[in-house]
C-alpha cells in the first residue's frame, strides 16, 4: 500500500502519530477510571482486624480445648489437601510454620493458605513441566530449537513452577516491608506525642493506627492489630512479639525490644522512642542519598540505548533529509 503522507525512515508519520495519540487517550481514560473508582484501603483491613478481635475474645471466653475446637469452623477442602500432603509424606510442621510466617509478613493471616502454598509448590512443577514437555518434545511446537535450548526451556518451566509461589509471596513481603519502613519514623513521632500526652501504650498504638491508616495502610493495620492484642492477650510481651513476627524488618524488631524493656523495667518510653525515631530518619536519609549516588551509574545504559539514539535522530535527521534531497535533485539534473 502506497503512503500519501510524509514519511520518516520509511514509516508513515501520520499513522504513527495517530497510534500514539490513541494510546495516550487510552492511558488518560484508564487513569481517570482508576482515580474515580479508588477504594478505601482501610475497609478490608478493618474487617480483618475485627475478625482478629473476635478471635481473641473467643480465645479468652472459651476455657477448654474441646470447646475451642468446636468453635473453629473446618474447611473440608483444606482438610483434604492436608490429608493428601500427609499421605505423601511432604507436610512437615517446620515447613508449615515457615510458610505461615511468610504469609503473615505478606499481610495474609489465613493460616489455612499455607497448606495450599505447599500443595502448589508440589503440583505446579509437575503441571508446568508436563505442559512444557508436551509442547517441546511431543508436539514439537518449536522445531527450530536445538537440544540444549529445549532442555533449558523445560528446566525453566519446572523451576518456575517450584519457585513461583515463593517468589510471589516474597514480592508481596518486600512491598509491604518497604511501605512499613517509610511510615515507621512518623509513627514513632506520633507514639512519642501520645506517650507524653499520658495515653497508655495500647491507646497510643490505636491512635497512631487511626492517624496513619490512610497514609500508610500497612503500618496502620499492624499497629491496630497490636493495639487489639495488647487489650486482650494475657501477656503484653506476646503482643509485641507478634508484631515482630508479622513484620520482616529490623527496625520494627528494635521498636519491639524497646517497648518490652520499657514495660519490664519502667524506663521512660517517650525518650527511648524519640531516639529510635531520629535513628530511623537518619537511616532513611542515608538510603535516599545512596540511591541518588547510584543514579548516574544506573542511568548510563538507558541513556546510551534510548536517549542518545533519539537525540541523534532529532539532530541529524533534518540534515540527512536535506542532504538526501540535494543529492536526489543533483542526480535528476545531471
Amino acid at each position: 500500500m502506497e503512503t500519501t503522507g510524509p514519511t520518516l525512515l520509511g514509516f508513515d508519520v501520520i499513522m504513527i502519530g495517530t497510534i500514539l495519540v490513541a494510546i495516550a487517550v487510552l492511558a488518560v481514560v484508564l487513569a481517570i477510571y482508576a482515580a474515580v473508582t479508588v477504594k478505601d484501603p482501610m475497609a478490608k483491613r478493618v474487617a480483618a482486624l475485627n475478625a482478629r478481635r473476635n478471635e481473641l475474645k473467643t480465645g479468652m471466653v472459651t476455657q477448654t480445648a474441646k470447646k475451642r475446637k468446636s468453635l473453629v469452623s473446618k474447611d473440608e477442602k483444606v482438610d483434604k489437601v492436608r490429608d493428601t500432603l500427609k499421605s505423601l509424606k511432604v507436610l512437615q510442621k517446620e515447613q508449615v510454620d515457615e510458610v505461615v510466617q511468610k504469609l503473615a509478613q505478606a499481610g495474609i493471616r489465613n493460616k489455612d493458605l499455607a497448606v495450599y502454598v505447599i500443595f502448589a509448590r508440589m503440583i505446579l512443577p509437575i503441571v508446568l513441566g508436563g505442559s512444557a514437555f508436551l509442547l517441546i518434545y511431543v508436539a514439537n511446537y518449536f522445531p527450530d530449537w536445538g537440544g540444549m535450548k529445549r532442555l533449558m526451556a523445560f528446566a525453566a518451566a519446572v523451576g518456575a513452577g517450584y519457585k513461583g509461589p515463593e517468589m510471589f509471596i516474597k514480592n508481596k513481603i518486600n512491598k509491604r516491608t518497604d511501605a512499613i519502613r517509610k511510615g515507621l519514623p512518623d509513627a514513632l513521632d506520633l507514639l512519642v506525642i501520645c506517650a507524653e500526652a499520658g495515653l497508655t501504650v495500647d491507646a497510643a498504638f490505636n491512635r497512631v493506627a487511626k492517624e496513619l491508616g490512610r497514609a500508610y495502610p500497612e503500618l496502620g493495620d499492624e499497629f491496630a492489630l497490636t493495639a487489639i492484642e495488647l487489650s486482650f492477650l494475657n501477656e503484653r510481651k506476646q503482643a509485641f512479639d507478634n508484631l515482630a513476627y508479622r513484620v520482616d524488618l529490623d527496625a520494627v524488631k528494635g521498636v519491639v525490644t524497646t517497648m518490652v524493656q520499657t514495660e519490664r523495667y519502667g524506663t521512660p518510653l517517650a525518650s527511648a522512642l524519640r531516639v529510635l525515631s531520629a535513628e530511623f530518619r537518619n537511616e532513611r536519609m542515608m538510603r535516599a542519598e545512596e540511591k541518588a549516588a547510584r543514579l548516574p551509574a544506573i542511568m548510563t545504559i538507558p541513556l546510551i540505548m534510548f536517549i542518545l539514539p533519539v537525540l541523534f535522530i532529532v539532530i541529524l535527521g533534518p540534515a540527512a533529509c536535506s542532504i538526501s534531497d540535494t543529492l536526489g535533485d543533483g542526480g535528476v539534473n545531471g
